[in-house]
């Protein structure tokens, strides 16, 4: 656990107890601070030397600080009433990321962000570091949430996958390395639009330690408009062309894809600036397995292969997807983001037909008109067993592919437990070789 023991002594509320607001209260404990926690959803049990309050009551004149949920707003579309006092009473609003700088790492850290790709290559930069021997650390928006996480000591890497939210309230960020691979339409609502969300992802780039260096990805306007802007400033800035990257994509399935070659070009260049030779980093790339939800191939039957990227939540995402495979049966919808469905279009010529779900699957329709066959179904469970149906009569092979382009919090809890069931739902439809479809 890194604990902040800079901040023993004081009274902090910890507001959202989710896994990095527990993670938070287990630190800031161990810290030897007053801690008062509360989450606007569930009731939460007793936690031990915690007082669970809702935040109305807490001693707000007593605070020294604010550890805010990133799923909880802090400014837009309005803030939380919590924060919203919280910056009346000028006590600083802080992410469960903070507390961990706080607790003064030894390790060198690299932060990667982007809209896309940032959970494939932090999870294929630890792997590969551990797979050479380095001592890492991996988590923050991935897996462990960052004060959960053992410093690896001087010679040790500490990465951290963040989001624009987890930027915009870690202002002691200093990292070494960061990594902003792409900066397309997300989120618009939480930083009152696109010049809000570039300016917080560039918060991983103005943070950077005297010396350190930034690596951006090749592929948008916005990230081209940062290496510019890192020229003038005199940061180092190397560029993630995806062809630096192709032997080493070409010998793993987990990367598949024009966009993951970009990030394995990312992971590359970080492991390069980290000391590890080309022979190590090609090595440890091609044992890498990739991530649930991300290009994950489930199952196949014959010549008809189950894919699961339900972590495509929004349209430039889905297109890569989509990009990437051919004689695609297309499961998509949900809660549907900015940017629509309009990044997935030129990519069309490979899709056989869409199956959609959820509230976003009348306009997706309505946008897919002319370009591709559709169907609306009420369910992930009934549009999997159709596109099924419809793949075993096709005679080219076929990719039963979930590429949502679209929230899931109009039919799930989060993204994961929609690419369980898509998982769930094909391998019982391989193992009883079609037998189940209604």
């Amino acid at each position: 656990m890194l604990i902040p023991h800079i901040m023993s002594g004081q009274t902090v509320g910890v507001l959202g107890l989710g896994e990095s607001g527990l993670a938070a209260v287990a630190a800031l404990r161990e810290a030897g601070v007053v801690v008062y926690a509360y989450d606007d959803k569930n009731t939460v049990a007793p936690i031990k030397d915690c007082t669970v309050l809702p935040w109305q009551e807490w001693p707000w004149e007593s605070l020294d600080a604010l550890v805010i949920s990133p799923g909880i707003p802090h400014l837009y579309p309005a803030p939380h009433s919590a924060a919203a006092r919280a910056k009346t009473l000028k006590i600083a609003i802080i992410s469960e990321v903070e507390l961990a700088l706080r607790a003064a790492p030894k390790a060198k850290l690299v932060i990667i962000t982007g809209t896309n790709g940032k959970s494939t290559t932090t999870a294929l930069i630890g792997h590969c570091l551990t797979n050479a021997g380095h001592p890492v650390a991996v988590g923050g928006n991935i897996g462990l949430p960052a004060s959960s996480l053992t410093d690896p000591g001087l010679g040790g890497t500490i990465v951290l996958e963040l989001s624009s939210y987890q930027l915009e309230t870690t202002p002691s960020l200093a990292p070494e390395i960061t990594v902003v691979l792409n900066i397309t339409p997300d989120h618009l609502d939480r930083h009152a639009g696109m010049n809000g969300y570039v300016a917080a992802k560039t918060l991983a780039l103005t943070a950077l330690k005297a010396g350190g260096t930034a690596i951006l990805g090749a592929s948008d306007k916005f990230v081209q408009q940062l290496a510019k802007n890192n020229e003038k400033l005199g940061i180092r800035t190397l560029i993630a062309k995806p062809e630096l990257a192709h032997k080493e994509q070409q010998q793993c399935l987990a990367l598949i894809g024009d966009h993951n070659a970009e990030n394995a070009a990312a992971a590359k260049l970080v492991l390069r600036s980290l000391g590890l030779s080309d022979s190590a980093i090609s090595n440890s790339m091609a044992s890498f397995i990739g991530l649930p939800h991300r290009l994950q191939t489930v199952v196949t039957f014959g010549d008809i292969t189950f894919v699961n990227d339900s972590k495509a939540t929004n349209g430039s995402a889905a297109a890569k997807a989509i990009a990437a495979f051919k004689n695609i049966y297309w499961v998509a919808g949900g809660l549907a983001k900015c940017d629509g469905l309009a990044p997935v279009i030129p990519h069309l010529n490979n899709v056989k037909k869409a199956y959609l779900i959820g509230t976003a699957a009348q306009q997706f329709s309505r946008t897919l008109h002319g370009h591709c066959a559709t169907s609306i179904y009420g369910n992930l469970n009934s549009a999997t067993r159709a596109a099924f149906r419809d793949a075993k009569d096709s005679s080219d092979g076929a990719t039963i592919l979930l590429a949502p382009a679209a929230a899931s919090f109009d039919q799930f809890e989060n993204f994961g437990d929609r690419g369980n069931l898509f998982c769930q739902v094909a391998r019982d439809l391989c193992s009883n070789q079609g037998g189940a479809i209604a």
